[in-house]
């Protein structure tokens, strides 16, 4: 039988060694790490997908909003029909009956509205007539034949086209001449630019087709002409290539075509780096910021504003900026101080011209940055006052240059001629005026006419209206020059007998003309 151990008796217990103890320690702080890990983790997600949840509830009560504004604009635009359906009807009567009206006047034989107009009623009215029986040809003539009265027919025009039937239809008759192809022949497209006329035309049927009821919201336009204008639109741009790309566009087709799409609501997002290109390009145009808007580029103008900025284009840009209320961004001041620089660094191949170049360029400068401090109410920021001083100064230095150079008192003229004659046959005083004409040389320079001569003086002679008569004398020769006279050929034409051989060569007279080039550059830091 085995025996029972002792509960008294001491057993030798097994002790655990200190490398399993410092794995059990390392074991637990891998998992104390994993999990803080872990919990780090999962809480960054939590975080993380509340941020989003928030983020889409906002998108989804802006989405709501704007879904409720767009359904009560619709049922408001809906519940205006009738009434906006109503008045033009109404119009429509009246204007056909004014028309008919017109036409029966005119066969009658009164006033076409083609005779001449005196004042602003007589052009409104001759304007009327015109729209009134939808006479697109004579509409446009008659505007074509007026560009001195531009203002005048920039404020009558709309009012003509309420009285018009058709007001959209009218005008795309009209400027189908030029737009969007050129219609004239070579000689008259030369002689004749109608974009300015284009241009009036579209931005006065603007406010015509507007809503009387919700305004600019909606156009009363046709669908059969809208998609006319749309075609017109695609038809211009097809021609880019013909018109040698965008890059060499002429800025009156480029102005006209931004205006035919803004005027009658064809504005293509695809087209937005056509616009772009085209805007930049035409820039310096008064209405292109106010285009640019009206296109879809108003999110893109900072980027517009730095490529105008880069081009050298500084006074462009400060319209631009003004236009969109960026001033903080770029303000206007540094600029227009960047473009008065800029103006005066022309590069001449001609030295002779460099100085009149830099002048002008720099006088026009300082005139478009006048009439944009004036503009834009920037007296403070930039006091105008050293600006006109330096104007004047330019003015003056061009109003000294045009100033006739006085003839020298020895320069003789001929009077049928009006400019230099040729050389005298003999030396009457020592500075006596040698020709400068290339093809005859002053018998001075000839060996065979070296010997000294003298002869009488001729009578007093006048030689033409430029010069003084030049009584000469024989006290004006010197002695030493006395000999007898010596015959030689014809010189030119000009003596056909024996005459007097001229003294030896005497010195040539250089006019002194005082130095003016480059004295703007001297007052550059003392006005900008």
């Amino acid at each position: 039988m085995g025996s029972v151990s002792d509960p008294g008796e001491l057993t030798e217990l097994a002790q655990p060694s200190f490398e399993e103890f410092q794995k059990q320690t390392s074991l637990m702080t891998s998992c104390t790490l994993l999990w803080k890990e872990l919990s780090d983790h999962f809480t960054a997600l939590e975080e993380n997908l509340m941020k989003k949840s928030e983020a889409l509830k906002e998108m989804i009560g802006a989405l709501d909003s704007q879904t409720q504004t767009s359904i009560e604009s619709l049922k408001r635009r809906e519940a205006t029909i009738e009434r906006s359906v109503e008045i033009v009807a109404g119009k429509v009567g009246e204007r056909a009956r004014a028309a008919l009206e017109s036409l029966e006047k005119a066969r009658d034989g009164g006033d076409d509205g083609g005779g001449e107009v005196d004042d602003e009623e007589g052009l409104l009215s001759a304007l009327k007539s015109l729209c009134l029986k939808m006479d697109a040809r004579g509409f446009w003539s008659f505007v074509t034949a007026r560009k001195k009265e531009l203002e005048g027919l920039r404020s009558q025009i709309p009012a003509a086209l309420v009285d018009c039937v058709d007001p959209a239809m009218l005008v795309l008759e009209a400027i189908s001449e030029v737009f969007p192809v050129d219609k004239r022949g070579s000689g008259e497209k030369m002689t004749n630019d109608f974009g300015w006329a284009c241009v009036v035309i579209l931005e006065s049927l603007a406010p015509v087709m507007v809503d009387p009821v919700i305004g600019k919201a909606r156009l009363l336009v046709t669908p059969s002409v809208k998609e006319k204008a749309k075609e017109i639109a695609e038809t211009w741009k097809a021609s880019l290539e013909e018109r040698g790309r965008v890059e060499n566009v002429k800025t009156p087709d480029v102005h006209t075509f931004l205006q035919h799409v803004v005027t009658f609501g064809i504005v293509k997002s695809e087209d937005l780096g056509l616009y772009r290109k085209l805007v930049v390009g035409s820039a310096w145009r008064k209405q292109m910021p106010k285009l640019a808007v009206l296109v879809g580029l108003g999110d893109q103008m900072p980027d517009m504003i730095e490529e105008l900025i880069s081009r050298g284009q500084q006074l462009d840009a400060v319209h631009f900026t003004y236009e969109v209320g960026l001033v903080d961004k770029f303000p206007p001041v540094p600029l227009l101080k960047s473009y008065l620089r800029d103006a005066k660094k022309t590069v001449v191949e001609d030295s002779s011209r460099a100085s009149h170049l830099v002048a002008r360029k720099e006088q026009s400068a300082l005139k478009a940055v006048l009439r944009c401090i004036e503009e834009y109410k920037l007296e403070e920021e930039f006091p105008p006052e050293n600006l006109k001083k330096r104007l004047e100064q330019l003015e003056k230095t061009k109003t000294e240059k045009r100033k006739p150079a006085a003839v020298p008192a020895n320069k003789r003229t001929r009077a049928s001629y009006n400019g230099p004659m040729p050389p005298a046959k003999a030396g009457r005083i020592t500075n006596a005026y040698v020709s400068s004409f290339p093809f005859i040389r002053s018998p001075s320079h000839s060996p065979q006419y070296a010997s000294p001569a003298a002869y009488p003086s001729p009578p007093t002679t006048v030689y033409s209206n430029r010069s003084p008569p030049y009584p000469y004398s024989p006290e004006l020769i010197p002695a030493s020059y006395q000999g007898s006279p010596i015959g030689y050929p014809a010189y030119n034409g000009y003596c056909n007998g024996p005459v007097p051989v001229p003294a030896p060569a005497p010195p040539v007279y250089h006019p002194h003309y005082p130095q003016q080039h480059h004295q703007h550059t001297h007052h550059q830091q003392a006005y900008y």
